[in-house]
């Protein structure tokens, strides 16, 4: 892919999106607004990393040649170049459509969030086929959504325990465990 011309600063959105998920998937299980940062720029850099330069670089008549000329499997290459490029207007909408999907869905708290990091990660994961130097990308930000999906976890059961916490039991029962028939006093 030639990021010739203008596309210069897409490199660096990427690096400085990656760069801020990474360290803040890091940090993320000891700061609340540091999480927060995270899952921002996940959104970020699918939204405006990932969707908005695929269809600038669609309208700009980019063809995605030579995107696995890295890769070892001589399938990858050899499917890349004859399916995927000549018609890579429709499969280039698929990619602009999930990384958007993704982008808005790692907002939504909770389980949708969680499902969409590790969509994220799986996603992520795959780039290793079109060549190990992706490695260099994929492992850091595998690593950073990891830490945000795990710090989202433990986040989210304790927000939800404060939420909603569980109701005492009325009638001067105990809690947790019920008292036997035998042990309570007969009222007068």
């Amino acid at each position: 892919m030639d990021f010739g011309g203008g596309w210069v600063v897409v490199p660096v959105l990427w690096c400085g999106l990656g760069l801020t998920v990474v360290v803040c998937g890091l940090r993320a299980r000891r700061s609340e607004p540091t999480y927060r940062v995270g899952i921002a720029a996940v959104s970020a850099l699918w939204l405006v990393g990932g969707a908005a330069v695929n269809v600038a670089m669609l309208a700009d008549g980019i063809t995605y040649t030579g995107f696995a000329g890295g890769s070892p499997i001589p399938f990858v290459r050899d499917t890349w170049e004859s399916l995927v490029v000549p018609h890579h207007h429709l499969f280039i909408a698929l990619l602009i459509a999930g990384e958007t999907l993704a982008g808005l869905l790692v907002l939504v708290p909770g389980q949708v969030r969680q499902g969409a990091l590790i969509a994220l990660m799986v996603f992520n994961t795959t780039l290793l086929v079109f060549g190990l130097a992706f490695a260099l990308w994929a492992v850091p930000l595998v690593t950073g959504l990891g830490s945000l999906h795990r710090a989202g976890r433990l986040t989210g059961l304790a927000s939800a325990r404060l939420r909603n916490p569980l109701r005492r039991p009325s009638g001067g029962a105990s809690w947790g465990r019920h008292r036997s028939p035998r042990t309570r006093v007969p009222s007068p």
